[in-house]
């Protein structure tokens, strides 16, 4: 027998964050042994009691799994898009479409994508404040290009962008790394800069890398390799 909050439950089932269990609980939409609760401070038996969300009955994960997927070029990390493109949740095998996706990579962004059971564990690593470092590969335009605009920390729009780490590896070919996570930063950044993505590639999250795994494939973080991370956090 095992006691435990409620939102915890439903965070630990992958189906939510505890934040959005939350919300999910005062909308009425969760309900314990068939009677509908509306207070997430309730305590449950996560042996004998049975949760559902909208009927369905949802299953608390006993342990956390951690995924790479290589995402490909031209899929959106969404498990719906209303123009019908196609989705990450479209091309992962069966086995793996309860998994939520920590972050998103954009539709034309290729490389490492975090998926995992454990809605928690989402929140902790998609907060900006986690400060986890994620390396980008970008292949870019221009000729005269200012990368110290990105470096210092740029404003763009009214926006402010953290201080990127950038190394020239090539011609027109960056290695960027950034900690924040903001929608479209690099591409937004480096557009500032006078060098616009024209590919943009990302090869690690933290010490977790993409190695070799091929594109539209996945595979299994070890464990020591989650501690590490967490241990980040």
């Amino acid at each position: 027998m095992t006691k435990q909050r409620i939102a915890k439950f439903i965070a630990a089932s992958g189906i939510a964050s505890r934040r959005d269990a939350e919300k999910l609980i005062l909308s009425g939409v969760v309900a314990v042994n068939g009677e509908t609760i509306t207070t997430p401070a309730m305590t449950i038996d996560d042996e004998s009691d049975t949760v559902t969300i909208n009927g369905k009955k949802i299953q608390s994960n006993k342990n956390t799994e951690l995924y790479i997927f290589n995402k490909p070029i031209n899929v959106m990390t969404t498990a719906h898009d209303p123009m019908g493109r196609t989705t990450i949740y479209d091309i992962l095998p069966d086995e793996y479409k309860h998994l939520r996706y920590v972050g998103r990579l954009d539709y034309k962004t290729t490389g490492l994508l975090l998926l995992t059971n454990d809605g928690d564990l989402v929140q902790k690593l998609s907060l900006p404040s986690s400060n986890i470092p994620r390396t980008y590969i970008a292949r870019v335009g221009g000729t005269k290009y200012d990368l110290d605009i990105a470096r210092r920390g740029a404003a763009v729009d009214g926006i402010h962008y953290r201080p990127m780490e950038i190394t020239e590896i090539g011609k027109n070919k960056l290695r960027i790394t950034v900690t924040e996570g903001k929608k479209n930063e690099i591409r937004i950044v480096l557009r500032a800069c006078g060098a616009p993505v024209q590919k943009l590639h990302r090869e690690s999250f933290g010490n977790l890398h993409l190695g070799n795994l091929v594109s539209g494939k996945i595979e299994k973080v070890h464990q020591k390799d989650i501690d590490l991370l967490l241990k980040t956090l």
